[in-house]
């Protein structure tokens, strides 16, 4: 899921019509390159569903997109995490939304050009996709534009919505200082590597060329583990992965169940 301008609105757009058709009310979403994490209220019991039906449009879109046919998603099991309590919500959106910076490929998190709802949840309004050109028919019954608003459970609306957002940014920006205390010790220790050698846009060329040659220039240890040539693997958080070009890593999906009173 590169991150262009193209996929973040066909991923938005999926997201708000699965969330629309099942009724599951989207607390929080972040994109990476290979891999998802949105946090949801399955207030109705029906997260299988929607998770079918929103993985399904996107593999389907960005297969058509990229004139593929294969399997995008890896086939295991989506991962799925009960949150118990505000805390978790608020560690879980924290860790989702500065992913980017904890994988050095940003300094801000609002600097990351793929999908983040953080900015919608700090002022508190919806996120708009229109339908894609590609996959979707344009004299089709989907919506020309849907509006992805964000929810929180019960505890955390109960707190004013200024001072949730002031918590949130705090949070984060915590995140940043920690990333990049670490980037500076990492460059350090790397004989003059430069962590930041590489953009975002050299990074998306050379996968589509297969040519790794731009990310070798970065530091092993920048990226959270062992990073080897494209289409090896690396190292994740909690497993070894397969890279390569049209897979994409399982997707991460936190929900807290909420039932209506």
């Amino acid at each position: 899921m590169r991150p262009d301008p193209q996929t973040n609105n066909a991923f938005l757009y999926c997201l708000a019509l699965a969330s629309d058709v099942y009724r599951v009310q989207v607390m929080f979403t972040a994109t990476m390159s290979n891999h998802h994490h949105t946090g949801v209220i399955d207030v109705h019991g029906r997260l299988p569903e929607f998770l079918a039906y929103f993985h399904k449009l996107v593999a389907k879109h960005q297969n058509a997109s990229r004139g593929r046919w294969e399997a995008m998603w890896a086939s295991e099991q989506t991962s799925v995490v009960e949150l118990v309590d505000d805390e978790d919500v608020i560690a879980k959106m924290v860790y989702a939304l500065s992913n980017p910076v904890k994988d050095f490929l940003i300094e801000k998190v609002h600097h990351w050009p793929g999908v983040s709802s953080l900015s919608a949840i700090v002022a508190d309004k919806p996120m708009t996709a229109t339908k894609p050109k590609t996959f979707f028919r344009p004299d089709g019954d989907l919506p020309d534009a849907v509006s992805l608003s964000f929810h929180l459970p019960r505890g955390l609306r109960e707190v004013p919505h200024a001072e949730f957002a002031q918590r949130l940014q705090e949070r984060i920006t915590a995140v940043e200082r920690e990333a990049s205390a670490e980037r500076a010790r990492l460059a350090d220790e790397s004989l003059g590597g430069v962590v930041f050698s590489t953009s975002i846009g050299e990074i998306a060329r050379a996968r589509e060329s297969r040519d790794d040659s731009c990310l070798r220039a970065w530091p092993a240890r920048t990226c959270g583990g062992v990073l080897k040539r494209w289409g090896e693997t690396r190292r994740g958080s909690n497993r070894i992965e397969k890279r390569g070009p049209r897979f994409s890593r399982v997707q991460r999906l936190v929900f807290l169940p909420e039932h209506s009173g």
